[in-house]
């Protein structure tokens, strides 16, 4: 069984699971770059689950929402593997609010790959396989969503993990700021700080964050600027 470190070549597929009703709801299966967080700019596979509970006012795949197909894990897996690389990142929607995600995420895990998962932050991540690099998103007060954090998820974050705030105003930035230094965030793991495409320039955010040293990462979302948020890129 290759490691994570294995080439796209070597990576290989379990045994077919086989539960009949081990599967998920697909939005789109595709490559990729990655267009953020600590793995952008690698090649890609994008596994974008169906389904959010929640309603960001910055969010850009609205259309994640509904619809989707039906897929078998096994499916999932065999679709993956045919793009040849190495790094995956199971996104959403929010992913984790399907349970089988959890199986997904080990299944790709076993496989060798490179995972990587966009949450929410307002679902439990204790159980997600700590292989996979979690990249939960604290909604800050401009998202419309800032009640939904789960902040008993902050305990389960190891260093392979990562924290995003997408900051909509300086305001926001101000209380990103006050929760990284409340929870000393830095010391449990990277931390992400993006401009909203919609509400701030990246300059802004940039100035702001060298102007206070703020033990944070600044970051664009390279899709946006390749791409301009067109679904399947």
């Amino acid at each position: 069984m290759p490691t994570a470190s294995a080439p796209a070549s070597d990576i290989a597929i379990l045994p077919p699971a086989p539960a009949a009703h081990d599967r998920l709801r697909i939005t789109e299966i595709f490559l990729s770059l990655q267009g953020e967080a600590r793995h952008a700019g690698w090649p890609t596979v994008f596994v974008r689950l169906t389904g959010c509970p929640l309603r960001c006012g910055y969010c850009d795949t609205a259309y994640a929402f509904h619809g989707g197909d039906w897929r078998d894990i096994d499916a999932i897996l065999a679709e993956v593997a045919a793009h040849g690389v190495r790094h995956v990142c199971v996104t959403g929607g929010e992913p984790l609010a399907q349970k089988r995600c959890i199986g997904l995420l080990q299944r790709l895990c076993d496989a060798g790959y490179a995972v990587s998962l966009e949450t929410s932050g307002a679902i439990d991540i204790a159980h997600v396989d700590t292989r996979v690099s979690r990249v939960v998103d604290i909604k800050t007060p401009g998202s419309n969503e800032v009640s939904r954090n789960r902040w008993d998820n902050l305990a389960h974050l190891t260093p392979h993990d990562q924290i995003k705030f997408v900051i909509c105003s300086r305001e926001d930035y101000d209380w990103s700021v006050g929760v990284l230094r409340e929870h000393a965030l830095d010391a449990r793991c990277e931390v992400l700080f993006s401009p909203s495409h919609k509400d701030i320039t990246p300059r802004q955010l940039a100035d702001w964050i060298v102007a206070d040293r703020l033990p944070v990462r600044f970051q664009m979302q390279l899709h946006k600027l390749l791409w301009n948020d067109a679904p399947g890129h």
